[in-house]
């Protein structure tokens, strides 16, 4: 019978060499001795390092993506959506700060985990919001933008500074503090610099 503390430090082992080391680099070996557990032992909860990382990565993505398509698909104008999505966004980054890096970088080196994230019924799905973005111009409530560049506008802002951290860091002379306080400071920046932009 499979024991729930075990698997749980299983997961964050996980985390932990596939966040230094990619899906490709990952060893078996290294996320048991990580989890101070055996080889077999990992076997017997997880077949294999692709069944090892979907879990790893559903785990997160399942605390994350339903409250994002929550708000996306939510009655609240524009606006609100804007700014309740990069507060939950950096809120959450800021708790998963391996969680960016890891995703982009499966993404781009992976197409097959790429066409599982897109796949499932977790992602997110921005689609009603971005009818909605087109309804409020017709409205007269938004100026003309394409509903996708907003998008890009919005996810580019909140990701940016969590993809590249170190770059962000190094640029700009920020410790570990103050680069958490400036990422607090952002949760009302973003939204004001995209409302501004887009309000009539």
């Amino acid at each position: 019978m499979k024991d729930q503390s075990t698997e749980e430090n299983i997961l964050k082992a996980a985390i932990s060499v596939f966040q230094k080391k990619g899906m490709a680099g990952a060893r078996m070996q290294e996320i048991a001795d990580e989890a101070k557990i055996n080889k077999a032992m990992l076997h017997y909860y997880y077949k294999s390092k692709q069944k090892l990382f979907e879990a790893v990565f559903r785990q997160a993505f399942e605390k994350f993506a339903p409250h994002i398509n929550q708000v996306f698909n939510s009655d609240k104008s524009v606006f609100e959506k804007i700014t309740e999505f990069t507060d939950s966004y950096i809120s959450f980054v800021m708790e998963n700060p391996y969680l960016p890096n890891f995703l982009i970088q499966e993404i781009n080196n992976n197409p097959e985990f790429a066409d599982i994230f897109f796949g499932s019924e977790i992602a997110p799905n921005p689609l009603r919001f971005k009818k909605q973005i087109a309804e409020e111009i017709e409205m007269g409530i938004l100026r003309p933008i394409d509903p996708k560049q907003l998008l890009l506008n919005l996810f580019s802002l909140t990701a940016f500074s969590f993809v590249g951290t170190g770059l962000v860091r190094g640029i700009l002379n920020l410790d570990e503090k103050t680069f958490k306080s400036m990422m607090e400071e952002r949760k009302i920046l973003i939204p004001e610099l995209l409302i501004n932009s887009i309000k009539k």
